[in-house]
C-alpha cells in the first residue's frame, strides 16, 4: 500500500510541479495563445489538486494510526513483537527522507507561486503527520508485528493483514518471509520485522493456526 500511495503521489506531483513552473514564470502557452498567468481556474486548479493530495494523505494516515492501535493491543495477539532494531532504523531513515522531500515540494510549489497554497499544505499535512507518527512509533514502541488465529498484522511504515484463509506456503528468501495462496497470490512481509531471536515463536504460531497438511513451511532461505 505505502509503495502504491508514493507511486500516485508522484504520478500527481509531476504535472503539479509543471503547472505550478509555468504559471509562476508565466510561461507563453503556444497552443492556447496566451500565457500561464491568463489561464483561466487556476485557484479551481490548484484547490482541486490539493484536496486530491489531502484526501490522499489522511486515508493512508488513518489506516496507519489505525493499524499502530491494533496492533499495540497486545493481549489480543497470540504473538506480539516490537520489530527488530534493523527495522526501526530503516522505518526512521525512510520516513524523515519521505518527509524531507514533502516538505521541500511544498515550500517549492509556494515559492513559485501562493496561488499553489492548497497543494503545498496538502504536502505539509503529510509532513507533519510523518514526523508525528515516526515519533509516536518508535518513542512508544508501537511499530511492532502480531499473530492471532486468523492473519499475521504487521504495522510499521503502512500496515500489512495477512490471512490464512487460502494460505498454501510459507518460505524465506534472501530479505523477505513470502506467503503463497491459491489462485498464485502471493504476499510477502521483511524478514527483518521479526526480530531474529523470535522468530522461532513466530513460526511455530502461525503454524498452530493453520492446516498442516495444507500449508508447508520453510524456515531456511
Amino acid at each position: 500500500m505505502n509503495r502504491f500511495i508514493n507511486v500516485l503521489l508522484l504520478f500527481i506531483l509531476f504535472p503539479t510541479m509543471l503547472y505550478t513552473i509555468f504559471v509562476g514564470f508565466d510561461l507563453p502557452v503556444e497552443f492556447l495563445h496566451t500565457t500561464a498567468a491568463q489561464l483561466p481556474y487556476q485557484f479551481e486548479t490548484f484547490l482541486g489538486i490539493g484536496l486530491i493530495l489531502f484526501i490522499i494523505n489522511f486515508r493512508r494516515s488513518i489506516r496507519r494510526w489505525m493499524g499502530m492501535s491494533l496492533v499495540s493491543k497486545t493481549a489480543k495477539f497470540q504473538f506480539n513483537s516490537e520489530v527488530s532494531s534493523e527495522r526501526k532504523k530503516r522505518i526512521i531513515t525512510y520516513n524523515l527522507l519521505e518527509a524531507l522531500i514533502m516538505a521541500s515540494v511544498a515550500y517549492g510549489l509556494y515559492s513559485l507561486t501562493v496561488k499553489a497554497w492548497m497543494p503545498a499544505a496538502g504536502l505539509l499535512f503529510c509532513t507533519i503527520d510523518n514526523l508525528i507518527f515516526t515519533f509516536v512509533g518508535i518513542r512508544g514502541k508501537k511499530f511492532r508485528i502480531g499473530v492471532t488465529s486468523k492473519v499475521v498484522m504487521l504495522a510499521d511504515r503502512d500496515v500489512q493483514v495477512i490471512y490464512f484463509t487460502g494460505l498454501r506456503k510459507v518460505s524465506i528468501h534472501q530479505q523477505s518471509i513470502y506467503f503463497d495462496y491459491i489462485k498464485e497470490l502471493q504476499l510477502d512481509i521483511p524478514t527483518d520485522a521479526v526480530p531474529s531471536e523470535q522468530a522461532g515463536q513466530f513460526f511455530d504460531t502461525i503454524e498452530a493456526n493453520v492446516d498442516k497438511d495444507r500449508v508447508f513451511f520453510s524456515r531456511t532461505k
